[in-house]
């Protein structure tokens, strides 16, 4: 049976500091879980840019928008949990 490989991407910018305490968050989440993780810096590509303008940081689950400036830690691992259990 293959792995279940759960994606998540955060898209941020130099010197955001909610993007640090993200970062922290998944971080901390990485401890327990299994993830390939990668942060996506918006400024640079014009379109991301302009499309993320100052919701940063946006963090996608499996190509889904999963939260928005804050990560909850709580929900952060409710989420891959129930991706583990699919």
């Amino acid at each position: 049976m293959a792995e279940k490989r759960v994606q998540v991407e955060m898209f941020s910018r130099p010197g955001c500091h909610l993007c640090d305490d993200a970062l922290k968050v998944i971080n901390d989440a990485r401890t327990r879980y299994a993830f390939d993780f990668r942060v996506i810096n918006v400024d640079e590509d014009a379109e991301r840019a302009s499309a993320y303008v100052e919701q940063i940081p946006v963090i996608h689950i499996n190509g889904s928008k999963a939260f928005k400036f804050q990560v909850d830690p709580s929900e952060l691992e409710s989420k891959l949990e129930r991706l583990w259990n699919l």
